[in-house]
């Protein structure tokens, strides 16, 4: 009985929040009907198939691929695809779906523990860790210490982890079942010291990783591998630059998924960013193992265009704008690194309000020297922290408060300081609810 209340708040209370534009109905009816049933979550999973998607960056992109590929099987797939990923939006979502034996639930890095626990998930990726709004969450050591122990307590669930990422790979090795993928990991400045004995990692610069103490946390072997076979790099791990840089727009370049026992996959994705060819190579292991050909799942991938509005083109006016999310330095490390062989004009946004971390003081860690001499505009809530930010980067500039004006102001200013005229479409980097403004902005 508990269980029916639950579900029909959980309905209800989205359906009016709705109704009177208060949201998107995919948080307010699960916190409702967890507080009429605690277990609302497990009673939800019951029956189904969950595989969980988390890290810090590239969960709901994940999430989404993954979701895709899994439905080449023909059975309906239950999804938080907006990226509500505490359990009030696992509820919401689970309660929607009046179908679907199967669940890809996008989870937030310090909520994995209780979700899995809840879930009895089937399968857990684990994308990557770093520092993201250390006014809300803990140090990334203390994150994966605790996936450490929930996956040493789910010896059931089929783990698939990023073999690049020091801090995962310490994480997911108490797992019973590990598949590990090369995908990659450009940001290395958050695993320098091993999670396992505190002392030091060294990286070679050609992908292999190892603590210098010699407590025995070294690189794994991976099942799969992210290929360019078109520069001859492989698995891009930050080592690309050295042997010519890795390509960043799919729309020029394919990359390949290699397996240890021979076989190889194109990779070919609307999706622009070498950060999401690893996200879909993550997503091909895991449908696999899930009893999906991983062929046949990175094939139904490369229909996705974008994802919860990420890389969505939007038109103020006259004015193309190509929106891009990224909340910490990792992530816009990978977005600049990405934006660095074109010359077009750039807005980048920050906003420090709830949803984004309240301290802004992680720009200094960004690497803004890549944005160069070209068109760029400073705006946001915290435009003012971000103009001295690109000052002391060198970066020429215009700062402007608000973020549509911000883009017109790009298409038109040309070198920056003199009036001029531009067909080209507007980059636009924001973090989360600086992103949030221009995707639901008026034109």
């Amino acid at each position: 009985m508990r269980f029916g209340l639950a579900r029909l708040t959980t309905r209800t209370v989205n359906a009016t929040s709705r109704r009177l534009g208060r949201g998107r109905g995919t948080v307010a009816g699960g916190r409702a009907g967890l507080k009429v049933d605690p277990r609302l979550l497990q009673h939800l999973s019951r029956g189904r198939s969950v595989a969980l998607v988390s890290g810090t960056n590239g969960k709901t992109t994940t999430t989404r691929l993954l979701t895709v590929a899994l439905g080449v099987g023909g059975e309906p797939v239950v999804s938080n695809e907006t990226g509500s990923n505490m359990p009030p939006g696992h509820v919401a979502a689970l309660v929607a779906a009046a179908r679907g034996t199967q669940a890809v639930l996008e989870v937030d890095e310090i909520y994995l523990p209780r979700v899995l626990a809840a879930t009895h998930a089937t399968t857990v990726l684990l994308l990557n860790l770093s520092r993201d709004q250390l006014d809300r969450t803990n140090e990334v050591r203390m994150v994966a210490g605790r996936w450490r122990a929930a996956l040493a307590a789910a010896p059931h669930t089929v783990v698939v982890a990023n073999a690049d990422d020091p801090l995962v790979a310490w994480g997911a090795g108490a797992a019973a079942q590990v598949l590990w993928v090369a995908a990659g990991s450009r940001w290395q400045l958050d695993a320098v010291g091993c999670p396992s004995c505190e002392g030091r990692i060294a990286f070679d610069g050609e992908g292999a990783w190892w603590c210098t103490a010699d407590c025995g946390l070294t690189r794994p072997v991976p099942l799969a591998t992210l290929d360019y076979p078109d520069t001859g790099g492989a698995s891009d791990t930050g080592a690309a630059s050295d042997a010519g840089a890795s390509p960043q727009d799919a729309s020029t370049v394919t990359s390949r998924g290699a397996w240890a026992d021979g076989r190889t996959y194109d990779i070919n994705l609307r999706l622009p960013g070498r950060f999401n060819h690893a996200n879909a190579l993550m997503a091909a292991v895991a449908a696999e193992a899930c009893g999906i050909d991983a062929g046949e799942a990175l094939a139904a991938m490369a229909d996705v265009e974008h994802v919860a509005g990420r890389f969505t083109i939007r038109e103020f006016g006259d004015v193309r704008a190509r929106l891009m999310l990224a909340k910490n330095p990792a992530g816009w490390s990978e977005l600049l690194e990405m934006v660095a062989g074109d010359d077009g004009p750039v807005v980048v946004s920050i906003n420090a309000r709830i949803a984004d971390g309240a301290d802004p003081s992680w720009l200094w860690d960004v690497p803004f020297e890549r944005l160069g001499p070209r068109t760029v505009v400073a705006t946001g809530d915290r435009f003012r922290d971000l103009s001295v930010r690109l000052q002391y980067a060198g970066v020429a500039h215009v700062a402007e408060a608000d973020p549509v004006t911000a883009v017109m102001l790009a298409a038109t200013t040309g070198d920056g300081t003199a009036p001029g005229a531009t067909d080209r479409t507007v980059d636009v980097i924001g973090n989360y609810t600086a992103f949030d403004d221009l995707l639901g902005a008026r034109p």
